[in-house]
């Protein structure tokens, strides 16, 4: 874990800080490397995001961000132990709870890589099946009919290849057999819009399965549109191969999932949603105890959605 002080020179409550974070990480099993920036500029002060010295950087977030806050080189306070009066740096209770939620979080995104990474098809058949369910999708942003594809099942039950897809989590059908997703893609509207290379529209699952659709299709400009589920705000997003911007640029995105068991559709794919920020992000998940996962930046949940997806189409 990276934690990066962002200050201006002599700040006198910098020393305040490293006592807290050290005390924050005694007794935890987290490994952390410590480096201080010294801002001189209120330019620079934008160009890092510090809203004022000290500010705490967790793997590149604040997670002490407050809407309201500007980038600039004063001072900043945080609230004192239970939100009692103001202080120089963050409570030892607060920096502790920041770095707990970002070492689950970092177990959720490599677990989500990993579990949707490992959805694949059984067998040559199914593969050949599958990429040509995806290319549809892409070419047309609906899913083919199951005659479509009878001519790749070379003499298997076209059905039975499906079912078979639908067992390895790779699609979902719906209940006359027809499929219903493949994913990243949606045969049915979710808050997740897609265009790709400005033509053909399409839903995708979820944000994170919308982000990795460039990858997976070779590198097209894929735009976004969705909404900030707890705000109703419009939230827009271009993506070209690995690279993405939103409006707004404050973009953020929560990974998480319900507990239990069941296909992606069922325990994430409602829960990968985009929020206009951080801040947003963190009132949902405390509105919303029930479930596990992190709120991460555009360009990490872009990373993740190129990690699944890009690999798919490759030959």
């Amino acid at each position: 874990m990276n934690l990066e002080i962002l200050q201006v020179s002599d700040c006198p409550n910098v020393p305040l800080l490293q006592d807290r974070i050290a005390a924050a990480l005694a007794g935890e099993q987290i490994t952390a490397a410590i480096t201080h920036h010294v801002v001189t500029t209120p330019e620079e002060a934008d160009a890092h995001r510090m809203t004022g010295s000290p500010t705490l950087l967790v793997d590149g977030e604040d997670p002490f961000a407050e809407r309201g806050l500007t980038a600039g080189l004063a001072c900043r306070l945080y609230a004192g132990e239970s939100g009692s009066g103001l202080e120089g740096a963050p409570s030892v209770s607060a920096l502790r709870a920041a770095l707990r939620r970002r070492m689950t979080g970092e177990a959720v995104l490599a677990g989500l890589i990993a579990w949707r990474g490992g959805a694949q098809p059984a067998g040559p058949i199914e593969h050949a099946v599958h990429r040509a369910i995806l290319r549809r999708f892409a070419e047309t942003g609906r899913p083919p009919r199951a005659d479509q594809l009878a001519d790749l099942a070379a003499g298997v039950s076209i059905e039975a290849v499906l079912d078979s897809l639908r067992e390895s989590d790779v699609i979902q059908l719906d209940d006359t057999g027809r499929i219903s997703s493949a994913y990243p893609f949606s045969g049915t509207p979710t808050a997740h819009r897609v265009t790709i290379d400005g033509g053909v529209e399409v839903y995708a699952m979820c944000a994170v399965d919308a982000l990795g659709i460039s990858a997976m299709l070779g590198g097209p400009h894929i735009g976004i549109v969705s909404v900030d589920p707890r705000t109703a705000e419009t939230i827009t997003v271009a993506v070209d191969g690995p690279e993405a911007t939103a409006v707004p640029d404050s973009v953020a995105v929560f990974v998480g999932i319900h507990t239990g068991e069941g296909p992606s559709a069922e325990t994430c794919c409602t829960l990968l949603n985009f929020f206009t920020d951080s801040e947003s992000a963190g009132t949902w998940v405390d509105q919303n105890p029930h479930v596990t996962g992190m709120v991460i930046d555009l360009a990490t949940a872009t990373h993740c959605g190129a990690a699944i997806f890009g690999p798919l189409l490759a030959d």
